[in-house]
């Protein structure tokens, strides 16, 4: 089927250009952002905070899926101001499934494990009841009950903690390439790489993720879906793991969430549970040890 992928270029959408490659594919980007390539492939500039802009594409493609990775995602900055991330995460994505609504097609939307608090202290499935403590977290959930508004026809993916080849250019690079980067830059000048211990989530590689999607669309099942990997950890364990991994001779220093002392606030316990899918029998997420041992093994990091 004709795919219209938003964020062709990003972390996750590097991977469902792979992901994806048996559909025709439209690959947007951010106009000025840096460009992708697939053989076969149409690349465009896109911004989605433009209606106009959308339409004519889906007018000139007729894709029978849009994929949006696009996003506002830089948490703290967000807590400052948070109308970019309105814009963006909600407003435009609601103007989209309106769109989607008159072409009769479907939309697929990424959302996040920050639309919850954090209090229930056992993973959340997709009917758990929302409560965001971030604007971030706010502006998708935003983004979620407006699609789900407009237009049925919608995939709304909520995941955690995705890191991935291609790195997160919203953010200058994923977690565990910065840990990496601490841990080496620690063995040489001892300077302690400090994180926080009190906040667990599923880190989740975007290849993974990016296969899952693939999967999920060709069931023509709409709805809300986690997709994470399996477990639990807190960033700290996360880190120990990427150190022992990659062979990195540094020791994390566990430190609260409060020392931390960011604007925004995290939820303290988001694991998602993957229960949709596996009611569907299609859950291939795999467990994050294995998922970021290929990783670091892929990214040349892993310890032989």
């Amino acid at each position: 089927m004709n795919v219209l992928l938003i964020g062709a270029n990003g972390q996750l959408g590097s991977d469902l250009v792979q992901a994806l490659s048996q559909h025709e594919l439209l690959l947007a980007v951010q106009p000025g952002s840096t460009r992708c390539d697939r053989p076969g492939s149409r690349v465009i500039e896109l911004d989605v905070s433009e209606p106009e802009q959308v339409r004519a594409v889906v007018d000139e493609f007729r894709p029978a899926l849009i994929v949006n990775t696009a996003a506002f995602h830089r948490v703290d900055d967000i807590e400052r101001d948070a109308w970019s991330a309105l814009q963006v995460n909600a407003w435009a994505a609601q103007q989209m499934a309106l769109i989607c609504r008159e072409a009769d097609i479907a939309m697929l939307y990424v959302s996040t494990d920050y639309v919850f608090d954090g209090s229930k202290r056992a993973p959340y499935i997709e009917s758990d009841l929302p409560n965001p403590l971030s604007a971030y977290g706010a502006s998708k959930l935003a983004g979620e009950l407006l699609i789900r508004a407009a237009w049925h026809k919608h995939y709304i993916i909520r995941t955690c903690g995705l890191y991935g080849l291609a790195g997160s250019m919203g953010k200058g690079g994923n977690f565990v390439n910065t840990m990496l980067r601490l841990g080496r830059e620690s063995e040489q000048t001892g300077k302690p790489v400090r994180v926080v211990y009190d906040q667990i989530c599923t880190p989740t590689f975007t290849q993974d993720l990016a296969a899952q999607i693939a999967v999920l669309i060709e069931t023509g099942r709409y709805g809300i879906y986690h997709a994470t990997s399996d477990g639990q950890c807190s960033w700290y364990e996360f880190t120990r793991e990427i150190f022992q991994l990659a062979g990195v001779c540094a020791e994390p220093i566990p430190i609260t969430s409060a020392e931390l002392n960011l604007p925004a606030r995290r939820p303290p316990y988001s694991v998602l549970r993957n229960q949709a899918l596996q009611e569907l029998g299609i859950d291939h997420m795999r467990d994050w040890h294995e998922a970021l041992a290929d990783y670091l093994r892929q990214a040349g990091a892993l310890r032989v």
